[in-house]
């Protein structure tokens, strides 16, 4: 385990080295590539000066809101969908449709249906993860052990008890691994929902700083946003290692 960690935190050190290698051995220009000292300045002053910690604040908050709803809507229809074909056939065609179609697109939409508010923006997070989320939950519950849903039909057990005893039990784990890679996936549509109409937000402050080419301040959104979706994955990682702990060898 220990081995693993340092070999992750190695990878970390390999790209801190190339950074500082192209920004000050290789001298790239600093509109390309902010120089690491520069990036720690402005984060300073972004936390210091300009309410950055309330960015963070309400663009968590709009992540989180939007990736909810999503999880709240897609995890029985996906589970339903597992488990009846029927449903499936009526649901997969045109949930398997929609997904291909980019948030970016429908922002103009949004804007119609939602206003320039805070749902216009977890709307963004929710369309960008309802559709994956509902068809990774189906194949989860498609790929259950069916010997087991055979075995407690054997033993007289009725359908809504298989489907909740049996099925959600056996599908929790691989619903958790769906949350954790879509919630992961819900960080990169961030700066699309900040994109049009924002006064506050992570995604805010990038576009502030795209306007006076202060590729700095950019940086720190950027990285900010990679720190906050590791942590979250990181969170995943230990809920499911600890509620199916029995599910890990050795």
């Amino acid at each position: 385990m220990k081995k693993k960690k340092l070999v992750g935190i190695a990878s970390f050190v390999v790209l801190l080295a190339l950074w500082l290698y192209a920004s000050y051995a290789a001298n790239v220009n600093e509109l390309f590539l902010p120089k690491f000292h520069k990036v720690v300045i402005a984060c300073i002053t972004l936390f210091k000066d300009d309410g950055f910690i309330g960015d963070i604040g309400i663009s968590v908050y709009r992540v989180v809101g939007g990736f909810v709803a999503a999880a709240v809507l897609a995890v029985p229809l996906g589970l339903l969908m597992g488990v009846s074909e029927k449903v499936a056939d009526f649901f997969a065609p045109v949930i398997s449709f929609i997904r291909y179609m980019p948030a970016s697109a429908f922002i103009p939409m949004f804007i119609i249906w939602f206003g320039l508010g805070e749902i216009e923006k977890m709307a963004v997070i929710f369309y960008g993860s309802f559709f994956y989320l509902t068809l990774m939950v189906m194949d989860v519950a498609k790929n259950i052990d069916h010997a087991l849903i055979e075995v407690s039909r054997t033993l007289g057990a009725s359908k809504s008890k298989i489907f909740y005893k049996v099925t959600l039990r056996a599908a929790l784990p691989g619903i958790v691994d769906a949350l954790r890679t879509t919630f992961g996936a819900a960080w990169t549509y961030l700066i699309v929902a900040e994109i049009v109409g924002a006064s506050s937000g992570i995604g805010y402050s990038i576009q502030n700083g795209s306007r006076f080419l202060r590729t700095d301040k950019m940086f720190v959104g950027i990285l900010t946003i990679g720190v906050l979706g590791l942590i979250s994955d990181k969170l995943f990682e230990f809920i499911s290692k600890r509620a199916f702990s029995y599910l890990k060898k050795g």
